[in-house]
């Protein structure tokens, strides 16, 4: 079946309850990159440094990252659309807060506190949708990624709007957007039957102990280092108004998100997962790499251009991560993402560490040299990444109950 038919079960032709949670996870997703283009702004509002500003991603994955061993935990026990709820009312409540912090260290926190929130909520939305949505898995997944896209895309063009006037807009416009999303699903989507086995705290780690997965883990680890290095780090390199800051962004999301959706699912039918994977990331170093040392004008480029190798990776290493074990998806992906997630948090703490202690262009090469890194994983443990993925995709489709978890 084509995904995109508009007949029944196509991807335009969903339930209520299915486009309330895709719309709550665009929002979601808004919020990664919503700060991208006010970082400089927040700097100089609350009279910080570049590397106490960039406190706000470590903050947020990191609890994100410890988060992922707990989501489950909950949403097993209290069932997703509850799991939702509670995630958006985290949400709701700190990204409003953050809008009132009167200096760094509470701006930090109150990004914590919205981190867990987040986790709640784009650990379970996946599975919510693919488990209301009509016509099976594949249409759920594509308007899943696509929301996902679009969130990351319109996150800093929405930073850049509201914060032209004020950099404490965009907290409280993202506070008001997911208080609308909390309503929509609150009153579309019903609750789905709960998992027959509940998920315990120490499963996601104990599925790493597959080689398969733990590989996909690490290499993840390191390409995420590159990738929040870009997210984090280059707005303060660019030094941008808002506004341009928040342009240059969306290009890099619009990237992003045609080649996670359209791009890379041609690619790894063409040339193979691993072979993708593995050439994105050398690309991708070679993008950071000339985006640390170019002009002004080429580092603009650059920072537009690696949205397109950043979606074709994520679409294949959340595959890889999905399929390569014999774990229950939810509890593979929460495995995967919380040892991904903790790169997230280190590299907007050091790259402005490494900036101070060296200069400008090292924290590039350092970024340049972890996405090479990921690729020599990637090189080296190809088998264990290819461990029997036919047989394991026709065990989880089978699955009574199919539930994937964000990339």
């Amino acid at each position: 079946m084509d995904p995109f038919d508009a007949g029944a079960g196509g991807l335009l032709k969903q339930p209520k309850s299915v486009w309330a949670t895709a719309g709550a996870s665009v929002v979601a997703f808004m919020g990664i990159g919503l700060v991208d283009p006010i970082l400089p702004s927040i700097a100089q509002g609350l009279h910080a440094t570049a590397g106490q500003v960039s406190l706000l991603f470590t903050s947020y994955f990191l609890i994100t990252a410890v988060a992922m061993l707990v989501t489950g935990f909950i949403s097993s026990r209290i069932g997703g659309r509850k799991t939702l709820l509670l995630g958006l009312a985290f949400v709701v409540v700190f990204a409003g807060l953050a809008g009132t912090s009167g200096s760094v260290a509470e701006l930090v926190g109150f990004r914590a506190g919205w981190g867990l929130g987040n986790a709640l909520f784009v650990s379970t939305a996946l599975a919510v949708i693919v488990g209301a949505a009509a016509g099976g898995s594949a249409a759920a997944i594509l308007l899943y990624e696509s929301a996902l896209g679009l969130g990351m895309a319109c996150g800093p063009l929405l930073g850049a709007l509201l914060g032209d006037a004020s950099w404490r807009y965009p907290f409280f416009g993202t506070a008001f957007l997911m208080a609308v999303g909390f309503l929509c699903i609150a009153v579309f989507l019903k609750e789905q039957p709960k998992p027959a086995r509940r998920t315990s705290l120490l499963d996601p780690l104990k599925a790493l102990g597959h080689g398969g997965l733990a590989s996909a883990a690490v290499s993840a680890f390191f390409y995420n280092y590159t990738f929040f290095t870009v997210l984090a780090f280059t707005p303060f390199v660019l030094n941008m108004s808002p506004y341009r800051s928040g342009a240059v962004f969306f290009a890099w999301g619009v990237l992003l998100a045609v080649f996670s959706v359209i791009v890379a699912p041609r690619l790894q039918r063409r040339f193979g997962s691993l072979k993708v994977l593995g050439a994105s990331l050398v690309l991708l170093a070679a993008d950071v790499l000339v985006l640390g040392y170019g002009s002004h004008t080429t580092a603009v480029v650059c920072t537009i251009l690696s949205g397109a190798f950043i979606g074709v990776n994520n679409t294949v290493y959340t595959e890889l991560a999905l399929g390569v074990s014999d774990a229950p998806r939810p509890v593979a992906s929460a495995g995967y993402n919380f040892v991904r997630w903790f790169a997230a948090a280190a590299a907007p703490y050091f790259a402005p560490k490494i900036e101070e202690w060296t200069d400008l262009h090292i924290p590039f090469v350092v970024a340049a040299v972890t996405a090479v890194l990921g690729a020599l994983v990637v090189v080296v443990r190809r088998k264990a990444l290819t461990h029997e993925a036919e047989e394991l995709e026709t065990k989880h489709a089978t699955e009574d109950s199919v539930t994937v978890f964000a990339n």
